[in-house]
């Protein structure tokens, strides 16, 4: 495995991710839904940083299984349970890859008439993009590698480092 970000570096970026946040949504009571299971770790340390009232609830949507390249069809194994209607949302990724999966939720989403609806992911692959997502809050453009920890993994496991390395062939 080859080291791409340290820990201090994510913390460093969670927190001005968490400013950047507070001044869009302060005074709003945004739903954060986070997308399982990758995101849960980056979710976690960043709602503590937000020192306003919100909501979180989780959707968990897929297109890998258990290897290293997307399937190309999404598959909803839990969706949010909270009514959005006229709510301001903000889902929150580990990492916005080829933009499939991101796209289909946000679409799926806007359905249920939410006030509004941004995106903020960690990482981000441009190089992988098929299709076109708009990324309001991120933390970090990453190259064409498979990463893992930090939430990330790879047949399950190496969520639980606090770094995100890339896997090697």
């Amino acid at each position: 495995m080859k080291f791409l970000l340290r820990k201090e570096d994510i913390e460093r970026k969670v927190e001005e991710l968490a400013k950047e946040i507070k001044r869009e949504y302060e005074g709003k009571n945004p739903i954060l839904i986070g997308v399982l299971k990758g995101s849960f770790i980056f979710l976690s340390d960043l709602i503590r940083r937000l020192d306003f009232p919100l909501e979180v609830d989780f959707v968990e949507v897929s297109s890998y299984g258990m290897g290293k390249e997307s399937l190309g069809k999404i598959r909803v194994r839990k969706g949010i349970r909270s009514d959005i209607k006229n709510r301001h949302v903000l889902i929150v990724e580990d990492i916005v890859d080829t933009g499939l999966t991101t796209k289909y939720l946000i679409e799926s989403l806007k359905k249920k008439k939410p006030a509004s609806i941004k995106l903020c992911s960690l990482l981000s692959k441009p190089s992988r993009r098929k299709v076109h997502v708009d990324i309001d809050f991120l933390g970090f453009e990453i190259p064409d590698k498979f990463v893992v920890g930090y939430g990330l993994d790879f047949a399950e496991k190496y969520r639980n480092l606090p770094y995100i390395t890339e896997v090697e062939e």
